[in-house]
Parts: C-alpha cells; sequence; structure tokens
C-alpha cells in the first residue's frame, strides 16, 4: 500500500450515504448502450468495479427525460421502460457485489449537434443559442423550454429513487447546458436566468430544487461542477475565493449534499495567488462546509486531454494525493481512467500491488472490461 494510503480505507458517512472506504468511480461516457438501454455488459462492468472495492460508482452520463439530453444513441436512458429494466439490472448487479451506485443525470446542451443522438431532426438547447462565446446556432430557450428541462431532470431523478438507487449525480461541468448556464460566455441572457454570476446560478438552483420536490430531503444529490469547458480549457467562472462563496451560496441553500470539483489535473492550486495549494475541491469544501469530491488524472501520468495530444507525462502523484486527503481537503476521490483498465485498482491500492496496474490508453475506450 503506498504511504499512509490507509486513510483512504476509512469509512465515510454523510446523509444517509454510507460507504466503505473513500474510493468513488468517476462518470465515464461509454457509448456500451444501443438504443439507450444498458444490457447485461453494462451489468457486469459495474459490478466488477463493485466486487474490487470501489464504495462508491457514480455511472456514466445518464440522458434525463427530454428529447434533445443525447447526441449519442448508445448512451443510456434514466427514463422509458426499457432503460429503467436495465439500470434496475445493474444497480442489482452492484448490490449484490456489495457496492453503492448513482446514476449521473445529464443534458448535453448544445454540445448537441443537429443531426446526432436520438431524435437527429431536432435541434440541440441552450440558454442563448451558443455553442460556444460568438457561435450561435440556435436561438435562446424559452421559458417553456427551460421549465421542461428542469422537470426532466426531477423526473429522471424520481426514477433513481423508486428503483433504491443511493442517490443521483448531478451533472453541471465541462461545457453542458448546466454549464451553458454558469458560463458567461455561453450565457448572455438579460432576463432572470442570466446576467451576472448569481443569476447565472439559477437554472442550476431550479434543477436542484426540483429535484429536491421530487425525491425528498435525505435522498443524496451530487453536484459536478468544473471552471474549464470543452469549448475553452481555459474558462472560469470564479477567480477567486470570494467568487466562489458567491457561487456556492444558492446551490447549497437549493440542497446540493456533496460537491465533485472536476479537475484535469487533482495536484494544481486553484488559487495559487492565496499562498494556498488547495485544488478546487479544497476550497469548495472550506467555503461552503460541505463533503467534496476530488478528480482529475489520480493515480495517472497525465491527465485525459494529455493523453490525446502527446504531451509529456508528469509524476503520477499518489503520494500528494495522500498528503491533501490528510490534512482534510476533501472526502472522496473519484478515479477514471485508472478504474477503466483496471477493475481492480482500489484493491491494488490496498494490498500495496499497484506496481502491476495496466496503463491507460485511448484504445481502452473502445473495450467495457
Amino acid at each position: 500500500m503506498p504511504k499512509n494510503a490507509s486513510a483512504l480505507f476509512a469509512p465515510f458517512a454523510h446523509k444517509g450515504l454510507s460507504l466503505a472506504n473513500r474510493f468513488v468511480m468517476a462518470p465515464m461516457t461509454r457509448s456500451f448502450s444501443p438504443h439507450n438501454v444498458p444490457g447485461e455488459d453494462v451489468a457486469a462492468y459495474y459490478r466488477r468495479r463493485a466486487e474490487n472495492g470501489v464504495a462508491l460508482i457514480i455511472t456514466e452520463g445518464t440522458a434525463v427525460d427530454h428529447p434533445v439530453a443525447l447526441n449519442d444513441v448508445r448512451v443510456p436512458n434514466f427514463h422509458g421502460e426499457d432503460a429503467l429494466k436495465g439500470w434496475a439490472n445493474v444497480l442489482a448487479a452492484v448490490k449484490k457485489a456489495g457496492g453503492k451506485i448513482m446514476p449521473q443525470l445529464w443534458h448535453v446542451g448544445l454540445m448537441r449537434r443537429a443531426g446526432t443522438g436520438p431524435h437527429p431532426e431536432l435541434m440541440g438547447v441552450g440558454p442563448s443559442g451558443l455553442f460556444k462565446p460568438g457561435k450561435s446556432v440556435t436561438h435562446p430557450m424559452t421559458d417553456a423550454e427551460i421549465a421542461d428541462v428542469i422537470a426532466a431532470y426531477a423526473h429522471s431523478a424520481g426514477h433513481a429513487k423508486r428503483l433504491g438507487f443511493d442517490g443521483v449525480e448531478v451533472h453541471g461541468a465541462h461545457g453542458y447546458i448546466i454549464d451553458q448556464f454558469f458560463w458567461e460566455g455561453t450565457n448572455q441572457r438579460t432576463d432572470a436566468w442570466g446576467g451576472d454570476m448569481l443569476k447565472r446560478t439559477r437554472f442550476a438552483v431550479e434543477i436542484i430544487k426540483a429535484i429536491r420536490r421530487e425525491v425528498g430531503p435525505d435522498f443524496p444529490v451530487i453536484l459536478r461542477w468544473s471552471q474549464w469547458k470543452q469549448q475553452d480549457y481555459t474558462a472560469r467562472l470564479v477567480h477567486n475565493p470570494k467568487e466562489l462563496e458567491a457561487f456556492l451560496a444558492p446551490l447549497t441553500a437549493a440542497g446540493v449534499d456533496i460537491y465533485h470539483c472536476s479537475t484535469r489535473r487533482f495536484w494544481e492550486p486553484e488559487f495559487p495567488d492565496q499562498g494556498s495549494d488547495m485544488n478546487l475541491a479544497g476550497w469548495v469544501k472550506k467555503i461552503s462546509g460541505k463533503p467534496t469530491i476530488t478528480v482529475g488524472s489520480v493515480g495517472l501520468s497525465q491527465e485525459f486531454i494529455a493523453t490525446f495530444a502527446g504531451e509529456k507525462a508528469a509524476p503520477a502523484n499518489f503520494d500528494r494525493l495522500i498528503e491533501m486527503f490528510a490534512r482534510g481537503d476533501f472526502d472522496l476521490v473519484a478515479v477514471g481512467r485508472a478504474l477503466l483498465v483496471n477493475p481492480d485498482w482500489v484493491e491494488m491500492v490496498r494490498t500495496g500491488h499497484l506496481e502491476g496496474a495496466k496503463p491507460f490508453a485511448p484504445e481502452a475506450l473502445g473495450t467495457l472490461v
């Protein structure tokens, strides 16, 4: 076991969520669900991680109950009879293996291009019709369209609770629809859904409130968010702790239980000009008082984009992860690509056999091991 890694195997409990250790499977789009329905292979894929010590599985992004939520006919829905039967089977497999699991609820917004996904005849939706700053692809969403998407999140969260999942994660990161409302570059509205940073949180706040009305006060809700966007890796929603506090306050008040703070490299300080080496998860925990999940190239030598761009590898930084966890910067650690190629990665950490872990390569995305 790496130096002091035993601390990562302490149990975690918060608001009805009890975990055997601090390791979370990060959500990763897999596109192995034909006709948007997860099958036996998907159930087996998640079961293998639960059998090998992953305490909480956050599934790949799943479509909320809205016709243009997806851009891929092989990404699973979280609505509809067939898809929900498939997810009930996934849930049973993970529970039998002793794991906990939450669906990640997702709407891609204007990352969906015309002619793709289910209902290819329909155009995607976004706050101002902007795919990225300066690039308009459709009309701004109407109030009715906004209400429909908010309701879609609540409906799918209700399905998760009725099926017996352990909570839900709301995908508010990476330039998808919630993030398109957060980001000034894609939210140029001048009504109640846009404007200053506080006003740009309203869409997410109303989604969280609608989910709370559907699932009640005790069902765990995680919000994943990021500074960076697929449309701009250098984008930032907040530039200092004061702005972060203003951003988090309405989301926390709406009912977020845990923040999943998505960064490309977990070891990088979020506000280095503050004289602190805390990452985004550390700052969010300090300011909000809520538990946080850190993520970003955990256990790997390169972050995701660098893998495809041929950037020089950086140190794996596992000792740095343990140091940051030990001082209380975050509560949970999400692992993505390392678990993609090593279903038993957490067990390797526990037994001290990480030297046998397979390295991630892009071709792994074409398999479901």
